[in-house]
Parts: structure tokens; sequence; C-alpha cells
């Protein structure tokens, strides 16, 4: 079973899993199929969003340390997380299974990373440890031979395919083991089978870190040895989720091919990965569904969700949000927007050959900006009605007292470096309207020009929304630095601006 949440929020949804299966599991009386240690086999933690493998390999170690003392479960460490090398690979530290675990546990050679070498004969052992998102995925064939397909998976494998010599006999070396030719791509392992719901057969893959073996990469390739072999990929389907990440990159790398910018929006990439890799092949493919991150997006209220009309209306009410701080925000975002536009508009285009990779590289950060802005909109609104909250907060007591002022004085801090935050990326929005004003497609120059406004309306607009929320802090430390900050990043924001004002009124002086 899969489950997403915060780092902490899952380390202890883990350890509640593996103490509720040690009371309920009796692994003396179990039996089955699959290769397994104990009553939790294997638990691992896959970074999906705004945390890092390192992070990863934080909770492994200490929900293995927690699981070892407070269960008496002698646990190992695998994959990323391994302080052993023979250790990474899962099928080592499961060899002999739950079985063969109390022998397994006398070799000081297999001394488990936590807990003592001791056999827990109702529990066995647990396997904790970090890793990347596994992807598990399909590639269709126009035929219904299984062999066909399985001679594609092993070129296409990590594992390869045992040498063979000119009689077709398997080569082995001194010590009589046969020897193997690796296949194209690390991290993956795949075989070949027939499906007879669909009635063709599939090169089933599992990719273990899809950033050293793309999806995209592994579909082209299997495409150019089916051909060799009289085959058509029809295309592929997806088991399961996906990170989102993967296929963007597929996306990005599917319009580069195409000579085009992948400086994009990501619901464009998105687009672009599913109809070049034929993921609704076999079956529909709703991305909403299949991406791993649409599974916890926020599914509350949002500005984002308004068309312009209601934005506006929503604006023009007697409430203090949406305000001053979401549409500085907003201008921010469209800047950005705006940027992208008129890079995207110069890749591919005659004349301006010798510039197309600074354009594809400056729409890719204009799409960043823009996706961390329009987030932001919502982010100044929630941090604003926080401080309204705060001021809601009874005041009888004295201990009243002290709640309202912390937290009125958190919630006015958050509401200060929303904007100041805003204010930031304006600086690094106006470099990408100046660059796209000077080497940027002629035709879109009042587009430039515009990018470079609405950056600079941005900026001022949030920056007075700094300045309106400091009175209510009494962090003497915190209010200077953010207006030291933001005088910094406001003269910065005038001078880009003026020059981008400069260059844009002379070019188009020249037109």
């Amino acid at each position: 079973m899969t489950f997403i949440g915060s780092p902490e929020g899952v380390k202890e949804a883990a350890f509640r899993a593996i103490r509720r299966a040690a009371e309920l599991i009796d692994m003396r009386q179990q039996k089955g199929a699959h290769s397994r240690i104990g009553a939790t086999d294997v638990c691992p933690f896959v970074p999906v969003s705004g945390v890092s493998m390192e992070d990863c390999i934080q909770l492994a170690r200490d929900l293995g340390e927690r699981v070892a003392k407070e269960l008496g479960i002698p646990v190992y460490l695998y994959e990323e997380a391994a302080q052993k090398p023979e250790r990474r690979n899962l099928a080592n530290i499961r060899a002999g299974e739950y079985e063969g675990l109390p022998e397994k546990l006398k070799d000081p050679e297999w001394a488990p990373d936590f807990g003592a070498p001791a056999f827990n004969p109702m529990s066995g052992a647990t396997v904790i440890g970090a890793r990347e998102f596994l992807i598990a995925y399909n590639i269709n064939l126009n035929t219904r031979d299984r062999r066909l397909a399985h001679e594609i998976a092993l070129s296409l494998r990590e594992s390869g395919r045992a040498q063979r010599d000119a009689q077709g006999n398997i080569v082995r070396d001194a010590q009589g083991k046969a020897v193997n030719l690796p296949g194209r791509f690390r991290d993956v392992k795949a075989v070949g089978w027939y499906i007879e719901d669909y009635g063709v057969a599939q090169i089933s893959i599992n990719f273990t870190n899809y950033n050293l073996s793309p999806v995209h990469l592994v579909f082209d390739e299997a495409v150019k040895e089916a051909e060799k072999l009289g085959l058509r990929v029809t295309g592929s389907e997806l088991v399961g989720l996906i990170p989102k990440e993967a296929l963007l990159m597929a996306g990005r790398y599917y319009l580069e091919k195409q000579g085009k910018s992948p400086g994009v929006p990501d619901e464009e990439l998105v687009r672009t990965a599913v109809l070049s890799l034929g993921l609704g092949d076999v079956a529909p493919f709703d991305p909403d569904k299949k991406i791993i991150e649409s599974q916890f997006k926020d599914t509350g209220p949002s500005l984002l969700k308004l068309n312009l009309r209601e934005f506006a209306n929503a604006l023009s009410l007697d409430s203090p949000t949406p305000g001053g701080g979401s549409t500085a925000a907003l201008c921010a975002a469209l800047s950005a927007a705006l940027s992208a536009m008129v890079a995207n508009l110069t890749v591919g285009k005659k004349g301006y050959e010798e510039v197309s990779g600074e354009m594809k590289e400056a729409a890719l950060k204009a799409q960043v900006l823009k996706d961390d802005l329009l987030g932001a909109v919502d982010e100044d609104t929630r941090a604003f009605n926080k401080v309204m909250e705060a001021f809601g907060l009874p005041k009888g007591s004295e201990e009243q007292v002290k709640e309202k002022d912390a937290a009125l004085e958190k919630s006015s801090k958050q509401a200060t470096l929303v904007p100041l935050d805003v204010l930031e990326k304006c600086g690094l929005l106006l470099e990408l309207a100046l660059l796209v004003a000077q080497k940027g497609n002629k035709n879109s120059l009042s587009d430039a020009g515009v990018a470079g406004l609405m950056a600079e309306a941005a900026a001022a607009g949030a920056f007075y929304n700094v300045k309106i929320n400091l009175p209510w802090i009494r962090d003497s430390d915190f209010k200077e630095e953010a207006l030291k900050k933001g005088d910094e990043l406001m003269s910065r924001v005038a001078r880009l601006g003026a020059e981008i004002r400069g260059v844009v009124e002379h070019l188009l002086g020249k037109t």
C-alpha cells in the first residue's frame, strides 16, 4: 500500500502500520508465493515533492531505530539508506527469506542495522530504506508474440542477456558462470509478456530511477528495437501513478525534438508527453488520476479557480481579501507569462538562430517563476486571513492576551514574508524582460515592454504590502531586516526598470 503526506506524518503512519502488522501477522503461520522476510517486509520512503532523498534517508534511519527499540524487530536498511554496499539490493537482504532468518542472524556479516541479532519468530525482520519512485510502465506492440516483446526487453533492461557464441550456446567464464551482456539502461527492469485482455504483447518495465533512465528515452529506444524486428510500437500504458516531473521531462524532450521551445506551461508539457508516448493506447489516460502530485493537491477555495471577471468582482467587494498583495503577485505572474511568450515566439524563427538557446532557457525560467507567483496569489490572501483571525482572538484574560499577541506576531511576519518574496522575484522577472526585449522577436517588443512594466508595478505593490504589516510586528530585528532588504530590492527594480524602458522606447523609435 502507498500513502502520501508530510515527512513526520508518513514516518508516524509507517511506524503504526508496522506495529499493527506485528500484532496481527504471525510469520510462523504465514504462507505465500512472494519473497518476504517479515510481517512488514519492506518500507521505502520515496521523495515526491518538497523533500530530498537525504530527507528520506533520515526518515528511514529514524524509523528503523524506533522499530527496533520499541517493537523488538531487527531492521535492515536498503537502497539509498543502506550502510553497506551489499545491502543496497533488496534481493540480497531477502535471500533465505523468513525461514532462513535465524541462521542469517547468526552471521556477523548480517547483523541488523538496528536492533539485536535475535530472531523474532512472530514478526521476522523488516527492511526500511529510501529510493526513487518506482514507475510501472508497459510498452505495447502490434504483435501477440511474447518472445518478440521479451527480445526487446533484453536489450533495454540493465541486467541485459546472456552472451552467446556463433552456435547460439551460452558463453561461460572459467567458473562456469554465464557471461552477461548488459542492456542499454541503468535502473531498468524489463520482461516481455502477452496480455490477453488487450490482445497484444507488451514490454513490461519497472523504472527504479527515472532521473537516470527517463521513460521517454526508453520508449524511443524500444521503437528502434521494434523496427529491427519488423514490429511497431502502438503506444504505452502506465500502471499506477507517475511523478509529474517524469512527464514534464518527456514533454520538454519531445518539444525540443520538434524544434520548439520547452518553456511552456506544465499542462502543455503533460499533454505533449501523453500524446508522444501514446499513453491512451489501451485505456484512457487522465493526468488528474495518474500523476501522483494530483492526489494531494489543495482542493480548498482558490482565487486561481476564478475567471477574470470573477476575480475582478471579488477584488471590488467590501472585503479586505483578496487585495493588493494578491494583485501584486498576479501582476508578477503575468510579467513572467509575457516574457515566456516573447521567448517562445523567438525560438525557431529565422534570424534568431544564435539566441535560440538563450530564449529556451528564458522561457523555462519564466514558467517556473509564473507558477511560483500564481501560488503567491492564494498564499498572500491566506496569510492576511491569518492576521485577521489573530485580531479576532479573545483577550479577556492575561493568558488570552499573550496568545493573541503571539498569533498576531506570527501571522504578521508571514504576511510580510509573502510579498517580500514576490518583490525578490520581481528582480528576476525584470532580468528576463530585459533579455527578451534586447534579443527576442522584435515583433513582440511591446510585449517585452509590458512584461517589464508589470514587474515594476508588482514590485512596488509588493513592497507596499511589506510595509503595511510591519507596525504589528514587535521583533525590531525582523522589521529592520525586512525594510533593508526591501529597499535594496527596490533599488535594483528601479535600475532594471529604467533600463528596460530605455531599450524598448529606443527600439520602438526605430520601427
